[in-house]
């Protein structure tokens, strides 16, 4: 073992050191040996509507023959906008199998963000969940755009008279708002077309760009990341390694998270795929009684999701009253795990919740901890096999174990670059091909990883350097807390000092309150010297809280 990879000793047993990238030149073949491996077993659940592997395979191959009859060539790309409907996988797998790009493009985007991405991205073709097709209807003139095809919760879902599901999806269509958009396909009947046609199979490459995957954008304007086959292909063997040893052939799978989001497409849409498991479609993740709902309805043995997510079924009394007997594997990513939610999670679920850790630029999952259990919490777990992991200073120099820099990411999971940004690239990824993350963390002696903080989100209070993800963890830590975002606040003297920004679990919490907490726990540079109670906090859609607007919303209140 090398002296400089400690991660390899805490393998549990049955996890490789090492996957080869080149077991399959693309994605489509790994998929395709997928479809015929499980054929009868069902691949996809939505609202109570499941499709098998075999019926994802010969619709995904409808809808690539209908794109092709369309004109669109190879190389061409498809802007893919929905929350998680049976239409997402047949749409994702179609366009791949017809050498069509795919670009995720998150449905509650306004128009100005679509503009952006749409034309960055130069996407020919969409297909678009009918509930945002009005957005597309204000920009579409500023676009390349000349396919749109519409899709609808109800579609795919056959009959179900009588249930809540159709309720609710009665419900849906009352709330779509009016659009007109010229030459409209609807998704099922994109599908009647494509079957009177045949599907010309793509035969691709290693290091074709097969998915644009646009970065959140928190931190700047969002940046196409080129994933290829190998990027993915790689990814998902990783992920596969290091979770088979704890899983088999039966798995459920819970997706709550949507799959335009990185974390969820790779690791439930294709990496679990890819193993024969079951996955459960949760449409709206913020109706957490739709999850309750999943969890009665199927025995869930898998969940994947984020921090304020499994917060907040934690704080749901329905949710906790579950019978978790079946669920043995939960993985959290997007953001930092909160050890107080871990230690929560395990107590009302008996099951460990394994924060894993990656970013857009590697497809996403370059660490995680153990999934059975064995892992630390507080940290973001051990490399993934085929992965390395390192701390460097601000001259790219590597850190010593314990000390704290930069994390940068080396694997064939690393993207291949920006799309159209060769400038952007050069300055995240090495000449050596590290990736560099712009994550402050640190190396523990037995391999473990440990994030301290984005670099853009330090505070510093007289000279000393206050990560915000330590103060979080302490004030949500409080009885009273239910979510928590610290920043920095300009000061006369110590140059800035700690902001929190609170949402009560329990009105009766005053700031005195919260302020002695803190001085109990953090050293006294560190203590909040503002607290503002909020009903709710900025986030993105997947539930990543935004600081970068609390930033704004707190610049414009000073200077008013």
């Amino acid at each position: 073992m090398s002296t400089n990879k400690p991660w390899l000793a805490n393998y549990p047993s049955g996890v490789p050191a090492n996957i080869d990238p080149e077991a399959y030149t693309t994605l489509v073949d790994l998929f395709i040996e997928t479809f015929e491996k499980y054929r009868k077993r069902p691949a996809f659940t939505c609202m109570g509507k499941s499709i098998t592997f075999d019926q994802v395979d010969k619709l995904s191959m409808a809808f690539g023959a209908y794109l092709q009859s369309r004109g669109l060539e190879k190389g061409d790309k498809i802007a893919l906008m929905m929350p998680n409907l049976l239409q997402y996988p047949i749409a994702l797998f179609g366009a791949m199998r017809a050498g069509i790009v795919v670009v995720n493009t998150n449905p509650l985007y306004t128009p100005r963000e679509m503009r952006h991405q749409f034309t960055d991205s130069g996407v020919k073709a969409i297909v678009i969940a009918e509930n945002f097709a009005h957005n597309l209807e204000k920009i579409l003139p500023d676009t390349g755009i000349k396919i749109i095809i519409t899709a609808s919760i109800g579609e795919m879902l056959g009959t179900v008279k009588g249930t809540l599901v159709n309720f609710m999806v009665r419900k849906v269509k009352r709330m779509v708002p009016k659009f007109e958009l010229p030459n409209t396909v609807k998704f099922k009947e994109a599908l009647t077309q494509g079957k009177k046609f045949k599907l010309v199979p793509h035969q691709g490459t290693q290091e074709e760009t097969i998915l644009l995957q646009y970065t959140g954008g928190t931190t700047g304007v969002a940046k196409g990341a080129m994933l290829t086959n190998r990027n993915l292909v790689s990814n998902m063997q990783q992920i596969r390694a290091a979770m088979l040893p704890f899983l088999n052939e039966s798995e459920i799978a819970l997706s709550p998270l949507p799959m335009y989001h990185i974390f969820a497409f790779t690791v439930n849409c294709l990496a679990l795929m890819s193993i024969g498991s079951e996955t459960v479609l949760i449409v709206n993740p913020r109706d957490l009684g739709t999850i309750v709902d999943a969890f009665k309805k199927h025995d869930i043995t898998l969940m994947t999701g984020i921090n304020t997510l499994f917060n907040g079924l934690l704080n749901n009394e329905p949710f906790t009253q579950l019978d978790f007997s079946k669920l043995k594997v939960t993985v959290g990513g997007g953001m930092a795990v909160q050890r107080a939610v871990a230690e929560k999670w395990q107590k009302v679920t008996g099951c460990p919740l394994s924060e894993g850790y990656g970013m857009t630029e590697s497809s996403p999952v370059a660490s995680v901890n153990p999934i059975d259990g064995s892992g630390k919490l507080g940290t973001i777990g051990i490399p993934l096999p085929s992965t390395d992991m390192r701390i460097v200073d601000d001259a790219g120099n590597p850190l010593a174990v314990g000390e704290i820099g930069e994390i940068q990411i080396h694997g064939p999971q690393v993207m291949k670059g920006y799309y159209n940004l060769a400038g952007e690239t050069a300055n995240v990824i090495t000449p050596d091909g590290w990736l560099c993350t712009g994550d402050i963390g640190k190396m523990h002696d037995d391999g473990y990883f440990q994030i301290v903080d984005r670099k853009k989100d330090m505070i510093l209070v007289s000279g000393f350097n206050v990560y915000p993800n330590e103060i979080e963890e302490v004030v949500v830590a409080h009885p009273k807390v239910l979510e928590v975002a610290a920043i920095g606040m300009p000061h006369a003297s110590s140059g800035e000092v700690v902001k929190v920004y609170v949402v009560k679990k329990d009105k009766s919490l005053t700031p005195d309150e919260l302020i002695a907490y803190c001085r109990e726990n953090l050293t006294g540079y560190k203590v909040p010297k503002a607290i503002e109670f909020r009903d709710e906090l900025p986030k993105t859609n997947v539930g990543k809280i935004l600081r970068r607007v609390l930033k704004e919303e707190l610049k414009k209140e000073l200077e008013g």
